[in-house]
């Protein structure tokens, strides 16, 4: 009896050692095979379409080239041209100077880490690079702001009451705070390696995320401007003169050139490989030493 007893206790025990064997082997397999997808092991039907980076260039540069040349053409035609006096032409500087700064400059830093090019050798010229687009950047859209107050305040009309103006203050306001981060935590040689490696992922999804609400203001001030512009009964914006047009035309190029910027950052395939562990990690004051 007592020896019945002990081989069914083996047996029950053996069972249970082979059912946590089984379970073993079902969740560390399923996790292996996550692990193998992740690698690349796995057949590659998830990763993204690989695209050559020169005809994208010359395709986001031509698309830059025609916002800011279609928004001159706009304040130059229609709007009455250009004076820094206080008067509707100085207001005309306000969306030829943000969508220079806010949208194609500080897009194209955003993409300076996606250029072949700057995946060999030295980061250091392409961190001045990256730190003078953004910096240009920074310059045009405080002469902007400069530009619309100041003929506001002359024609006493109110700041800030619009959707517009929130949309687009708040992304002025989170472009300086990226880009006095960015200096900090990367050009500075007293932040710590830790800092720079928590920072880096939300310096990079606020780039993308300003930059979608700078899109979302230019398209939003356009509207705004057609609205005030095009209020005269005999050719309002329903009928769509050869203003709205432009304008509207205008918009959609200002909308593929955002979402292509946000694409190209989130395309794997583009970003710069780390191969130089040193050359990431030391802050660009260090490097100059």
């Amino acid at each position: 009896m007592e020896g019945a007893l002990a081989l069914s206790l083996m047996s029950g025990d053996n069972a249970a050692e082979g059912s946590v064997k089984l379970w073993k082997w079902n969740y560390f397999s399923r996790h292996s095979t996550r692990r193998r997808r992740k690698r690349g092991v796995l057949p590659a039907i998830c990763k993204m379409p690989s695209v050559p980076f020169l005809p994208f260039a010359i395709l986001l540069g031509t698309l830059g080239v025609l916002c800011v040349g279609l928004t001159s053409f706009w304040s130059q035609h229609w709007l009455g041209g250009f004076a820094w006096d206080g008067s509707s032409k100085m207001f005309n500087w306000h969306p030829v100077l943000m969508v220079t700064g806010m949208l194609v400059s500080y897009g194209t830093a955003a993409l300076v880490y996606r250029v072949p090019l700057t995946w060999e050798g030295s980061k250091l010229p392409w961190k001045l690079l990256h730190a003078a687009l953004t910096l240009t950047a920074f310059i045009l859209v405080v002469l902007g702001l400069v530009a619309v107050f100041e003929f506001h305040n002359k024609k006493n009309i109110a700041n800030m009451y619009s959707l517009h103006s929130w949309v687009g203050l708040t992304a002025v306001l989170l472009f300086s705070c990226q880009w006095l981060m960015g200096f900090a935590c990367f050009l500075l040689p007293w932040a710590p390696l830790w800092m720079r490696a928590l920072y880096k992922p939300i310096h990079v999804f606020f780039g993308s995320s300003i930059l979608s609400l700078v899109v979302a203001a230019c398209i939003s001030g356009i509207n705004e401007k057609l609205f005030f512009e095009l209020k005269n009964e005999s050719n309002p914006y329903s009928n769509l003169p050869a203003e709205a047009w432009l304008a509207n035309i205008l918009g959609v190029l200002i909308l593929v050139f955002g979402l292509l910027v946000v694409w190209a950052l989130a395309t794997p395939a583009w970003k710069r490989p780390e191969v130089n562990l040193e050359d990431t990690r030391e802050p660009l004051l260090q490097e100059a030493r």
